[in-house]
């Protein structure tokens, strides 16, 4: 058996548990953030009409991640137990939920289709939302090593990634030309592998580093609005992170550039294929980076070269389809980077924050996290189908693409040049903009290391102003 770290509180079975849970719920979120909006634009439903229904669910988004922020912090289960059972119950609904968004019968009319929808999309989000807060707040429950949450964190964000590309093989030769096998049918098989990927962290996980009592208050709605706005770094990193990921187009219409721009619906899978070994290279590269470099420094390097490919690709044009694989290859390593340290910044935010408020909040600053992901997904799919629907994009409904490929349906040349412009130059925009907030973020790791040494009771107050690199 394999020894532990000097100093680690979990186990190996724990921490594969606690990777493949999120090998499992990122083929969920994918669902989501990546074909909803092609199956959507697949039901012969008006594009406008479509994407003003996703937004008008995410007023629900709006309220339930911070009002679960606030009650995962009050409420204490007899059992002794956090995250753990609102992880069970919700990886018991999920696969339920997530079927039910993709199995709108074909005979509703336009309305009917978008009622179904909305009312499946909102038990969806507030389900996966019981997944996705839990399951990071778990990290300070499990254990109390600052360097094996690190661990933790960044090794779930390369299980994610893996997560999501299988997603994207799967789905895209399931429901391809050449196999031809129904939306519904797809996600059914996905979501049963899904769940599967879940289950174990329900089982062989301990929550041993959780105090009742101890760690946090049951603190009042003022004192969470006091919290969030002495958290300013929680602020700006996520404010950059949602106006990235908000603009992040691609991810909506992949298929449908794979299948009208490049000829293949299966383009986007072999896209991904000749990406993956310098991708995963990377991400497998990325928590030895952090641990010789600053995260926020690592992170504008590599969100600048991402901003830069971006801008050299959309100017290349869609024609030259070896440049532009050549292209997105080379982009992989930054890009493969900057999603593992994606949600690395949340903890950071989460000691910070106790440090200058004295209120131990994990619950609601993770839910931030939760909601800022949910709401840009939606906003993005939404902002896709939209923006698709101002160049005259014809509707088509299809259950795959060996259908719509049957079907013979062609797209005008500006439906074409504005996929593209949806495709390529919007999520480069929000990189962008991301890349300004970025420079608004002043904590370093090594200050974070002292906050949570203070958090912790292990130094005091005045010990921990002395050794901080500046004033917070």
């Amino acid at each position: 058996m394999k020894k532990n770290p000097p100093g680690y509180m979990t186990t190996p079975g724990e921490r594969q548990s606690y990777w493949f849970y999120f090998f499992g719920q990122n083929i969920y979120y994918a669902l989501s953030a990546g074909f909803i909006s092609t199956y959507l634009a697949m039901q012969g439903v008006d594009l406008t009409k479509v994407a003003l229904v996703l937004l008008i669910v995410k007023v629900w988004d709006a309220i339930n991640d911070p009002l679960f922020g606030f009650l995962f912090d009050r409420i204490q289960f007899k059992n002794g137990q956090k995250s753990m059972p609102w992880l069970r119950f919700s990886t018991a609904l999920m696969p339920i939920v997530t079927i039910a968004v993709f199995s709108i019968p074909g005979a509703l009319t336009e309305t009917g289709k978008l009622i179904w929808f909305g009312v499946a999309y909102i038990l969806w989000d507030s389900v996966y939302t019981l997944t996705d807060a839990p399951a990071y707040a778990m990290l300070n429950t499990m254990t109390a090593n600052v360097q094996e949450r690190t661990e933790l964190l960044s090794i779930n964000r390369i299980y994610s990634g893996l997560g999501q590309g299988l997603y994207g093989v799967l789905l895209t030769v399931l429901i391809s030309e050449k196999v031809g096998l129904s939306a519904t049918w797809t996600v059914v098989l996905l979501s049963v592998l899904s769940t599967a990927c879940m289950i174990p962290l329900c089982i062989n996980c301990k929550e041993r580093n959780y105090h009742p009592g101890v760690l946090e208050e049951n603190f009042s709605f003022r004192q969470m609005w006091h919290y969030l706005k002495n958290n300013k770094y929680l602020v700006t990193y996520y404010g950059g992170y949602m106006a990235m990921d908000a603009l992040k187009t691609s991810n909506a219409l992949g298929l449908f550039a794979s299948f009208y721009l490049f000829g293949s619906s299966m383009f986007n899978m072999l896209l991904g294929f000749l990406a993956a070994v310098p991708g995963f290279a990377a991400a497998y590269l990325a928590p030895k980076i952090v641990k010789k470099h600053d995260k926020m420094k690592v992170l504008m390097l590599c969100n600048l070269l991402n901003v830069i490919f971006g801008f050299i690709i959309f100017f290349s044009g869609w024609e030259n389809k070896t440049l532009f694989i050549i292209l997105n290859v080379l982009r992989a390593a930054p890009a493969s980077i900057q999603g593992v340290l994606a949600f690395m910044f949340t903890p950071d935010c989460a000691e910070y924050g106790q440090y200058k408020s004295g209120v131990s909040a994990t619950g609601i600053t993770f839910a931030i996290q939760t909601f800022s992901v949910k709401i840009t997904a939606a906003v993005s799919s939404s902002l896709a189908l939209f923006l698709l629907g101002l160049f005259n994009w014809v509707s088509v409904q299809a259950s795959d693409f060996a259908e719509l490929e049957a079907l013979g349906i062609q797209q005008t040349p500006q439906a074409l040049q504005g996929l593209w412009i949806v495709y390529a130059l919007i999520p480069t925009i929000g990189l962008a903009i991301a890349g300004i907030f970025y420079l608004f973020y002043k904590l370093n790791d090594k200050d974070v290391q002292i906050m949570a040494k203070c958090n912790a009771g292990e130094i005091t107050r005045e010990e921990a102003e002395s050794l901080l690199s500046r004033k917070y």
